[in-house]
């Protein structure tokens, strides 16, 4: 390092800057908190408007009925994706109403095996991911 004339930067405290901002990573920034901000104006809007999403969303939930053609796992998606919509425009919705919801509105074919359910766990207790795989077991 002497004989480059480096050994003086070695031993010597020197401040180091920061990097200036990339201009290019800066607009990037930028442009992703405006799709952010977008976003959240989209689903929030006033609180008024708000609470009416979430009513009329509740309502969309709770009228889900399974259909007798249709799989475990379409509806539980369907179920899913109304509750992620409401979670977005308020704090509050446990996957405990999910799997209450599907627990009474699958059609009658399962009656048997929810009975079974109801015998062999606790269903105040069972997880999304526990329905939804015992069901998909069932269905197999």
């Amino acid at each position: 390092m002497e004989a480059l004339d480096l050994w003086d930067v070695a031993e010597t405290n020197y401040e180091v800057l920061s990097v200036p901002d990339n201009p290019i990573m800066a607009q990037i920034k930028i442009h992703k908190e405006r799709k952010t901000r977008k976003a959240k104006e989209e689903y929030a809007g006033d609180e008024r408007i708000r609470s009416m999403q979430v009513l009329n969303l509740m309502r969309e939930f709770e009228l889900q009925r399974m259909k007798e053609s249709e799989k475990i796992k379409e509806y539980s998606d369907k179920l899913l994706g109304i509750a992620n919509k409401i979670r977005l425009l308020s704090s509050n919705f446990p996957d405990s109403r999910i799997v209450e919801n599907i627990l009474v509105t699958v059609p009658e074919k399962y009656e048997a095996f929810i009975s079974s359910l109801e015998n062999t766990r606790d269903l105040s207790k069972i997880t999304f991911e526990e329905v939804l795989h015992a069901f998909q077991a069932h269905e197999q």
